[in-house]
């Protein structure tokens, strides 16, 4: 029996502005939300405090480490074991969050910026999650074209894999990034080859929770009333053998975990 995928719930710390002394307020929220998902049942909490949606914008070093690491530290009071995931692209930040108890690297743009993340990956022996990121998220979605979207995501990714184990990171992820600089088009013919990105030869995270190519595939506007699709599409790629599927919704996730247990006792 394969298992069923680690849960990943996830932890935006991404207001578009702090009222003054509303930081407190904004981080005991975040606290509070992390705390409700690991008793719904969270494998993995990951936190990121700046977005990268399409058309985001860039946040600085010092405002990305003010949301993040109060929240972490936060989370480490009331519970020592959770994995906790930085989800980052800066090598500061990233290192911050390490030394206040984060237990891995979410790297969404696959070592675009330098093997940075990779040497604090190494240093702390963490997991470094590497994901196939085309441009940078202000810009992604604008005409993404691939010639053959399976093969250039995976030879990108084995490529950053490499990049990665170079600089002594050997417990990678691999994410292919579903949404980041792909069309609908490229996101379903990726999920339909998901089992060939196995081939790499490392653990893979799934992301299409709440994503909009559910949402235009099923004419779903609001990213919340997505959680019922983003499930049942879990369940259907059950067989793809996913490791982690990072989600918004950690309690349905935890139910399709029930089930799915039930089935094969």
């Amino acid at each position: 029996m394969s298992h069923f995928p680690a849960i990943m719930g996830i932890v935006n710390v991404t207001p578009d502005s702090f009222s003054d002394g509303g930081l407190y307020a904004e981080h005991q929220a975040a606290i509070a939300h992390a705390s409700s998902l690991i008793e719904q049942g969270a494998d993995i909490i990951d936190i990121g405090g700046e977005s990268t949606r399409p058309g985001a914008s860039i946040i600085s070093v010092e405002e990305e480490i003010d949301r993040t690491i109060p929240v972490i530290e936060g989370i480490r009071r009331i519970n020592q074991d959770i994995l906790i995931s930085i989800d980052t692209t800066k090598p500061m930040v990233a290192e911050h969050a390490m030394k206040v108890g984060a237990s891995m690297i979410n790297d969404v743009s696959g070592l675009d910026e330098g093997p940075e993340l990779a040497q604090i990956a190494a240093h702390y022996s963490s997991p470094l999650i590497l994901m196939h990121r085309n441009g940078i998220s202000a810009t992604m979605q604008v005409s993404p074209h691939y010639d053959n979207v399976v093969e250039e995501v995976k030879l990108h990714l084995m490529q950053r894999c490499a990049l990665a184990r170079q600089y002594g990171a050997n417990d990678i992820i691999i994410d292919i990034g579903i949404g980041f600089g792909k069309t609908i088009d490229h996101n379903w013919a990726l999920l339909r080859s998901l089992h060939e990105f196995h081939e790499i030869g490392y653990p893979m995270l799934l992301g299409i929770s709440r994503k909009s190519f559910l949402g235009s595939t099923l004419d779903i506007d609001n990213p919340a009333d997505r959680d019922v699709p983003t499930h049942l599409l879990h369940a259907l790629l059950l067989n793809k053998h996913c490791s982690i599927i990072r989600v918004h919704d950690v309690h349905m996730a935890s139910m399709t975990k029930k089930l799915y247990a039930r089935l094969h006792e």
